[in-house]
């Protein structure tokens, strides 16, 4: 994949991400790329860590996916080996091969059972690779383990991604600092359905896998599964959070924990911040947006009309134009299949209705006009029903997308 310009709507700098006790890891080199580029993350949980996740629904996701969903309900970790170039999705008994000599190996190295090793891959689909591909380089990824450089390994998994992404929080709970770092990679193929391409989030509270699970699947619906970029779900989707519990704080064991509520939030806003800024670095993407749908008769029925909005190359191509084109809204809306009351029907852009009751009614122009050059672009839109409410955030749909996926395997 050739070198390509950084997305307009990326964050000024990687942020600066705490610290997290518990942990070591390593950015090295697999060789799936020409040059000199890492494309291996190796992570080490000296001492064990909790483990919650949620991964692709996809038919075709990849051998490495199906090793992660055997291994999350036993809820424990020791080690995570992640490399780009390669999905391991579509490879049939040679990609379980790979899997099987990446698990040994890792096993011998670090002194764990086959279920504490997880797995992720992502990249071109298809191509089998040797079983011991992967596996040759663990001795020179675990002789590399130390505190973890968070951009060094977020970029040594990423793909057509523009620029590393990451996201952390510091919280205190009753006295002790719990520390929450997350890195993710995404550009391309993000329609997820159940996590986003690759995320792995970090921290150094203690927190029983059941817990932590419970918390992983609530919050995957309102971020990672609340975004698009181009309707197309990933076979590599993988979300991961890990809890080392090394900040020596007593660990939390159930539901009803006093402690639980701030760290949920603090752990929902990471994973929102990473899930936008997959987004943001949509491939040609040049406008991040927000698609609001609100008087529908369920929220499960505003999800379904806000997808069909945000994934619509009309609506989508529009704003790229940045031209609000509420009647392409409109259709989107109607294609969803989801009731409506038409005549209640009202579509907003940015503070300004461009249509209500059913109908178009006069706005300031130029109000709109000038929301739609910016690169936050917001739409609203009330199918006046219920009660029923969903959010979700897109990209426009450019020039760019078709110049990058055209060069994807040259």
């Amino acid at each position: 994949m050739k070198d390509l310009p950084i997305s307009p709507l990326a964050p000024d700098a990687f942020p600066d991400l705490p610290n997290v006790a518990g942990m070591q890891a390593s950015a090295t080199r697999v060789g799936f790329y020409a040059g000199t580029r890492n494309d291996l993350m190796t992570v080490i949980f000296p001492h064990g860590a909790s483990v919650a996740g949620a991964l692709t629904r996809s038919a075709t996701r990849s051998a490495d996916v199906d090793w992660c969903a055997a291994q999350l309900p036993k809820g424990r970790a020791r080690a995570l080996v992640v490399n780009a170039g390669n999905s391991n999705a579509f490879t049939g008994p040679a990609g379980v091969a790979k899997n099987a000599a990446t698990v040994k190996q890792t096993c011998a190295l670090v002194g764990c059972a086959p279920h504490e090793v997880f797995l992720a891959a992502t990249g071109v689909i298809g191509v089998p690779v040797a079983p011991n591909r992967v596996a040759d380089t663990l001795p020179q990824a675990i002789a590399a383990l130390a505190a973890p450089d968070w951009e060094a390994l977020a970029r040594a998994f990423s793909t057509t991604d523009t620029f590393p992404k990451g996201a952390g929080a510091c919280l205190d709970l009753d006295g002790v600092e719990v520390r929450i770092a997350g890195l993710a990679k995404g550009s391309g193929m993000i329609a997820p359905n159940m996590a986003t391409m690759l995320a792995f989030v970090f921290t150094d509270a203690d927190i029983a896998p059941s817990v932590l699970q419970s918390l992983v699947s609530a919050h995957v619906e309102t971020t990672f599964n609340a975004i698009t970029v181009d309707s197309d779900t990933s076979t590599s989707d993988t979300l991961l959070v890990f809890a080392t519990g090394a900040n020596g704080a007593s660990p939390i064991t159930t539901q009803d924990d006093p402690r639980l509520g701030a760290f949920s939030e603090a752990l929902r806003q990471v994973l929102l911040d990473l899930a936008l800024q997959v987004v943001r670095d949509g491939e040609g993407a040049q406008k991040l947006i927000q698609v609001t749908v609100e008087g529908a008769h369920s929220d499960a029925s505003a999800r379904a009309i806000a997808f069909a909005i945000a994934n619509s190359p009309l609506v989508k191509t529009a704003i790229a134009g940045e031209d609000a084109n509420w009647g392409r809204v409109v259709m989107a809306v109607g294609k969803a299949g989801e009731p409506i009351a038409v005549d209640n029907m009202a579509v907003r852009f940015g503070g300004e209705w461009t249509a209500r009751h059913g109908g178009a009614v006069d706005y300031d122009v130029a109000q709109v006009d000038a929301h739609m050059k910016g690169q936050e672009i917001d739409i609203l839109v009330n199918v006046g029903l219920g009660n029923g409410r969903a959010i979700v955030w897109t990209c426009d749909l450019t020039h760019g997308y078709i110049k990058i996926n055209g060069d994807y395997r040259s």
